[in-house]
């Protein structure tokens, strides 16, 4: 049988392709959870859609750290490898103009084919927002958490300071984590107040299923004064999850991003320096 002249050879070589990583915000509340599903919108299908359409051929994504159901993403860090000629602004605007209103690429730029996402990263960022006040929310209530009794922010951030290092987060995290083991090192955590908002902000190497969410939710009854200081670390070394707080709720956390080696080059609010 004859070759169309303009078929490719059946054994000729795939054509080269470019190791991309990209900056992806999303509103959670319009998904369900950043990882790919048999069923529901999620971020990840819904940019790997987006993609494969501005590149004419299908192109599957790497994240740095997976996002829940409601968890918002303000700067959440994917690779890929595309054989097809594009510019990055081509590929950050054809692929956003692809995507529902509730996400959006801030940027994209060629990387090194050593760059990934998840491994490369040396520190993983989150930020919890709660609003404090008598009256719920309007405006944010998709937003930020609520809470209607006073809560002392100084002695959560004193709380707080307990975790601070390598440990076992056991305590922490919840029964479907994946994860091969419970220890991660938490660089900072820091609880401030300005005006009626709380926020509670954390960086550490890397974290465990709703380790965030656990942590704030053990925090909010320190912050309330049902629980002395003390309680956080005791939680850390009984390592026993069933007698921690619950899980704050979804829609108050955001996944600021993560860190990478200066050798990325990366834009600098992802690129870990000496004060990171």
């Amino acid at each position: 049988m004859a070759l169309n002249p303009e078929s490719p050879l059946p054994n000729s070589e795939s054509p080269p392709s470019t190791r991309y990583a990209a900056a992806v915000e999303y509103d959670g509340g319009a998904f369900l959870g950043w990882q790919r599903l048999s069923h529901g919108r999620t971020v990840q299908a819904s940019v790997e859609e987006a993609l494969s359409y501005v590149c004419d051929a299908p192109v599957e994504v790497t994240c740095a750290g997976r996002t829940d159901s409601g968890v918002h993403g303000r700067g959440q860090i994917i690779h890929f490898d595309i054989a097809a000629e594009r510019s990055a602004r081509a590929l950050m605007m054809g692929t956003t103009s692809r995507l529902p209103p509730a996400a959006a690429l801030l940027w994209v730029q060629p990387v090194a084919a050593d760059f990934h996402a998840r491994y490369s990263a040396l520190a993983r960022r989150y930020r919890y927002r709660i609003l404090n006040r008598p009256v719920r929310p309007a405006l944010d209530r998709h937003h930020a958490a609520w809470e209607r009794l006073p809560l002392d922010a100084e002695a959560m951030h004193r709380a707080a300071q307990a975790l601070v290092g390598e440990h076992d987060f056991s305590a922490f995290r919840t029964t479907a984590c994946q994860a091969k083991h419970p220890n991660r090192h938490l660089h900072r955590i820091e609880v401030v107040r300005e005006g009626a908002w709380v926020e509670i902000r954390v960086q550490a190497n890397a974290f465990l299923h709703h380790m965030v969410r656990n942590i704030v939710g053990s925090l909010l009854p320190i912050g309330r004064g049902e629980r002395p200081e003390a309680w956080l670390g005791e939680l850390l070394a009984g390592r026993d999850r069933s007698v921690a707080g619950p899980t704050a709720q979804p829609q108050g956390l955001v996944f600021e991003g993560p860190l990478y080696p200066a050798c990325f080059a990366l834009p600098p609010e992802f690129t870990w320096s000496d004060l990171s």
